[in-house]
């Protein structure tokens, strides 16, 4: 065995790893033979899907779908090249202008991951002698997007705005002071304090960058973000998305001003280097966001089932914190005891995913209960049956 290899066997993460296949409760790579929606296929046994981030249930929507297909017919299933050179299609030209028109910017450029939007932008927008000023709880590609940046990084605590303006009062006035936060955050659920962040950026001089992710399907009118929620759109200089939740595929997004956009696309080595979205992707974001503005009863169930949800939790006298969005943190707060309890949930019929570090803190181990469009009423009344009955058995509650 090579020094790498034996270095890596010896990886914490990797001993645990090992206990918990022993033990029979590894919860990750779970192989799913079916289609992504509210029931899926594992081990030839339906189960209830509530792991999932596809918030509008638009994955195996059917003009999703015929629209991938009609593109792989046209386009070919790849684009063999970067947009910067010869990987730009009509059909990218017709996503950006509708990515822009939507989330309301000038324009907007496409990244082949919504991991590497974040990559793209935090390191080519911020340098030497600026400042990244970041959530606690941002997404990792927020986290390496900014360590890929040459501008100095500091961390406010999460959604503490007396944290934030701590941070802001001590630098430079004239510095580029970029604030960078996710609209929604993945795991906790609970919503970017935007309308405070606005007021601070604009009586420190700072700029703002929303990760939309997760709210876009989920906030705003017609689903278009946190920002169109609280209606400081024209506030955020950078709104960055991914089409890997709502929107049904793969890929990412970087809406802004002319300026900004005009220069990442000469300077953003990630967009430059990498190979475009597929044609498959590209065409079925199209018809996603088509069918987001013509299902409007889609989102309306969406937050039918989250608010029908949220209040049976709390019933129940589950720990969920401050979410009030379709992601549900059911907290734990035992690494070994969330292992366990996603695999006998599992074991039961309902999938959903562990949360442990480095996702969270090591004393706020959960497990992520996420609703989708496509839920039924009957299907969250099953799903949360068996969640009560497992917590109980574990003494997680009472």
């Amino acid at each position: 065995m090579s020094k790498l290899s034996e270095k890596l066997a010896k990886a914490p993460l990797l001993e645990e790893e090992r206990q918990t296949k022993a033990l029979g409760v590894y919860p990750y790579f779970r192989a799913i033979s079916s289609d992504q929606d509210a029931e899926v296929t594992i081990n030839g046994k339906q189960v209830l899907m509530f792991g999932s981030n596809s918030y509008l249930g638009l994955t195996n929507h059917p003009k999703v779908k015929q629209a991938g297909i009609d593109a792989i017919k046209k386009y070919g299933c790849g684009c063999a090249g970067s947009p910067f050179l010869n990987g730009y299609m009509d059909i990218h030209v017709e996503l950006e202008q509708k990515l822009a028109k939507f989330v309301g910017k000038d324009s907007a450029i496409c990244f082949s991951t919504g991991f590497q939007s974040n990559l793209g932008a935090l390191s080519a927008v911020v340098g030497r002698g600026d400042y990244i000023i970041c959530d606690e709880r941002d997404h990792a590609s927020i986290v390496d997007g900014r360590r890929l940046s040459f501008a100095t990084t500091l961390k406010f605590k999460h959604n503490d705005m007396t944290s934030l303006e701590d941070m802001l009062k001590k630098l430079p006035e004239s510095a580029t002071k970029l604030i960078v936060v996710d609209g929604v955050f993945s795991m906790e659920g609970d919503i970017a304090n935007l309308p405070e962040i606005v007021r601070l950026s604009e009586k420190y001089g700072g700029s703002i960058y929303v990760d939309e992710a997760h709210s876009i399907g989920v906030l705003g009118k017609e689903g278009r973000g946190v920002c169109n929620h609280f209606g400081v759109t024209d506030k955020v200089d950078i709104i960055v998305g991914t089409f890997s939740k709502s929107l049904a595929t793969i890929g990412g997004f970087v809406a802004a001003n002319n300026e900004i956009i005009d220069f990442l696309r000469h300077h953003s080595r990630p967009y430059i280097f990498s190979a475009s979205i597929s044609p498959a992707a590209t065409a079925s974001v199209i018809k996603a966001l088509d069918i987001i503005q013509e299902e409007p009863e889609r989102l309306q169930h969406l937050w039918d089932m989250t608010n029908y949800s949220l209040k049976m939790f709390r019933g129940y006298g589950f720990e969920i914190g401050p979410t009030e969005t379709p992601i549900i943190p059911l907290y734990i707060r035992d690494m070994r005891k969330t292992f366990t309890i996603t695999r006998e949930l599992l074991d039961n019929g309902v999938f959903v995913s562990p949360v442990i570090p480095p996702a969270c803190p090591p004393e706020d181990t959960l497990i992520r209960f996420a609703l989708m469009a496509t839920h039924s009423k009957e299907q969250v009344d099953r799903a949360i049956d068996i969640l009560v009955k497992v917590f109980k058995k574990y003494e997680v509650i009472k």
